[in-house]
């Protein structure tokens, strides 16, 4: 059931980019949609839905709309239809159980970089309440002919910034030193002194224009501070992780149509932020620093430091959300529920294409049962699709 309540989230004046600071692609050329493309999703929303119209009035109807404009409108039902589809066919998420409850936000009436903003900003209210996280989608207006739809730039709506220091070294996530710094060239103020954990401003632009920068209200943005729970010492090291996981940059495809910005969210597994996020080389590396608090032999790679010190951290990460209230996946549970789905999907009569490599989680994989099997081989001319 597709939701348009209108939020009040604001956001401070925008503020122009540089166009160097593109974190998505360049848009398409805005071609005229293949009418093929747009009756085959009709023969699908049809085949699994129970429309009121009548399938052939309804191809006429969107053959016909192509024809004088290039284009045409999704009903709610099938946009709704169409994305929950899209993250069914997610071959890299874990999470796709849940595909059919899937919240969406319809905002194909807004286009402009400051409505967008805005919009985004409520999307995080909407997905957050209060820790028990909604999985989400926001739809801003499609490429039409010669009208690209507005850009979102960055990966996700919330994403921490990474500050080169003067002495070289890194202060908040390695991956984002690049965008950050460009931000800041752009006109965005760092903090003064930069943190580690520095949400970074929106940049959203109107098709293939320079991007606009809003800053994201800090009420908007619920975090979760972490402790472990054994080791009282883990609070010292005040790490923190916000709640929702919104994607932001991936265009949804539906029946020929492209909506290049669709920011959607699930919830976190404990194993994003404890196995990866704070702990890969090129972001936070805090490995060493929580494997020397547990007093660990780090002199050889024999002595499995790296191990125990990666499972204390996803321990803490996941005792944390839990304390905090706020929704989180454990991959023991997770991996069994995707294997529901798998079955489900094979009693449908549908493939269930995995990409393994996303699919088996980075710590204990072989104790999971996604690990003991292979999947349907992703095929990306697949749709509809987050792209």
């Amino acid at each position: 059931m597709s939701s348009l309540v209108a939020t009040n989230a604001a956001v401070p004046a925008p503020r122009k980019a540089d166009s160097s600071l593109t974190g998505a692609p360049a848009s398409a050329p805005t071609a005229v949609v293949d009418p093929a493309a747009a009756e085959e999703f009709l023969d699908q929303f049809y085949a699994e839905t129970s429309p009121p119209a009548r399938f052939d009035h309804r191809v006429w109807q969107v053959r016909h709309e192509i024809e004088t404009t290039g284009s045409y409108t999704h009903t709610v039902d099938e946009l709704t239809f169409g994305a929950r589809v899209a993250w069914r066919n997610s071959a890299r998420c874990i999470g796709r159980l849940y595909w059919n409850s899937l919240r969406v936000r319809d905002r194909r009436h807004l286009s402009a970089p400051a409505d967008v903003a805005a919009e985004c900003v409520g999307h995080l209210r909407d997905a957050t309440r209060d820790g028990r996280i909604r999985s989400t989608i926001t739809v801003f207006a499609p490429d039409r002919p010669h009208h690209p739809g507005p850009r979102i730039h960055n990966d996700q709506l919330v994403r921490y910034a990474g500050h080169r220091l003067p002495t070289g070294e890194t202060r908040g996530d390695g991956r984002y030193v690049d965008f950050t710094e460009r931000a800041v060239g752009a006109g965005w103020r760092r903090p003064d002194p930069p943190g580690r954990f520095d949400v970074l401003p929106l940049l959203v632009s109107a098709g293939d224009d320079e991007p606009e920068i809003f800053d994201v209200p800090a009420d908007a943005v619920l975090e979760v501070p972490l402790i472990h729970p054994d080791h009282d010492w883990f609070a010292d090291l005040r790490l923190r992780w916000h709640a929702v996981p919104a994607i932001s940059n991936m265009p949804l495809v539906v029946g020929g149509v492209t909506y290049p910005a669709a920011p959607f969210n699930g919830w976190y597994l404990g194993t994003e932020i404890g196995a990866r996020n704070l702990v890969d080389a090129d972001r936070y590396d805090l490995l060493p620093v929580v494997a020397e608090r547990l007093g660990l032999d780090t002199s050889s790679e024999r002595t499995l430091w790296r191990d125990r010190a990666l499972v204390e951290m996803v321990r803490a990460v996941q005792h944390s959300f839990d304390v905090a209230g706020v929704t989180m996946a454990d991959h023991h549970s997770e991996s069994r529920r995707f294997l529901t789905h798998v079955a489900r999907e094979e009693s449908a009569g549908r493939r269930c294409p995995a990409d393994w490599s996303w699919i088996v989680p980075p710590v204990s994989g072989g104790l999971t049962p996604v690990y003991h099997r292979y999947y349907d081989e992703p095929d990306p001319e697949t749709r509809p699709a987050f792209l």
